[in-house]
């Protein structure tokens, strides 16, 4: 038995173009830097949401961890909801039907957990098993596919996989630092859902036929995410575009190769688009022509990186152009540094 995503959901808080970000708090917070300007100019990003209104003249970067933790408490079940609701509803399955519900999120923690609330608020039923999957970062997404997949194989029961991130609630005081102005440039808040049911019932799906991961444990401080008296801090080296570009090619190829596949058999690329250098490296890491990655680039200039939650929102793009006639590859990057990929295929 195997398991097969037969809906997708999303939610989203309000978008803000990116031009009003720069002019209405970020120009200030940066202290009209010209570099900072260049650097948000060329993120790849047009608007991007946010449960922070940065008209609204809340300074977050001063608030502590603990205030960002409570926002994240009254804030995140709510988008959860609505974004698991949907995917139920894409779906067509009922709450009293999900055996699993798995969360995923590096950006907030709270106990009673999102998990919790959200088993109260959509009715699951009193047996339903719960997963949090707890800051891994931008690939979190796929390890949580793969563990839902497995329980939905496993037990022939339905699961649901949510990635819910609040990156806007963890805005650092200002710094001259280029790392923290690229990671203020592009980072955004989302939620997006999977309904993963068993491969034996009937109807449409992508079926979850193999997740791959290759981590290179020598780049590890390449990417951090660092918890500290001022919410959570994110570290971004330059070079990780040029890491990625060198282990992409051999986690994707042998991936495919283990399915008697190779590149130019996939017919869609859901790939995170952490920025526009990481697409690139991806792109010439693989051979891909721009058009293959049309999907990422666009979630990433509509709703910037959002985390774990950003190749689903590919993943949603791809969808919605219509079931893929062929296998589809996902993949996504994190703090390791870690790359994840995981082939889908039509039922």
């Amino acid at each position: 038995m195997s398991a097969r995503v037969t809906g997708v959901g999303a939610a989203l808080p309000p978008a803000y173009e990116q031009d009003t970000l720069w002019s209405e708090y970020f120009r200030e917070h940066f202290a009209g830097s010209r570099a900072a300007e260049r650097i948000f100019a060329s993120s790849g990003v047009r608007r991007r949401h946010s449960v922070i209104d940065p008209a609204s003249g809340l300074d977050v970067s001063t608030w502590s961890t603990g205030d960002r933790m409570r926002s994240y408490g009254e804030l995140a079940p709510p988008l959860g909801h609505r974004a698991v609701a949907e995917a139920l509803d894409d779906a067509g399955l009922g709450a009293d039907e999900v055996g699993m519900l798995a969360v995923a999120s590096c950006t907030g923690y709270c106990t009673p957990g999102v998990d919790i609330q959200l088993a109260a608020s959509l009715g699951l039923r009193p047996d339903v098993q719960r997963l949090l999957v707890g800051h891994m970062g931008c690939h979190a997404a796929l390890p949580g596919i793969g563990a839902v997949a497995d329980f939905v194989s496993a037990r022939g029961r339905s699961a649901v996989l949510l990635c819910l991130e609040l990156t806007t609630l963890h805005l650092q005081p200002a710094s001259r630092d280029a790392q923290q102005v690229v990671t203020h440039a592009l980072f955004g808040d989302a939620a997006a859902a999977l309904v993963l049911r068993p491969e034996s019932e009937p109807g449409p799906g992508l079926r979850v036929t193999e997740i791959a991961a290759r981590t290179g444990t020598g780049t590890s401080g390449h990417m951090t995410w660092d918890v500290t008296d001022l919410g959570f801090r994110m570290g971004l080296s330059p070079d990780v575009p040029e890491v990625l570009g060198e282990h992409v090619g051999p986690l994707v190829k042998d991936l495919l190769a283990r399915h008697g596949l190779d590149v130019p058999d996939v017919r869609g690329w859901a790939v995170h688009p952490g920025g526009p250098r990481i697409l690139d490296a991806v792109q010439d890491g693989l051979g891909l022509a721009p058009s293959d990655l049309a999907a990422s680039r666009e979630v990433l200039a509509e709703y910037g990186n959002c985390s774990s939650v950003t190749v689903l929102l590919v993943l949603r793009e791809l969808l919605r152009a219509g079931e893929p006639s062929g296998p589809v590859v996902a993949m996504s990057f994190g703090p390791g540094l870690t790359l994840y990929a995981a082939l889908l295929e039509p039922a």
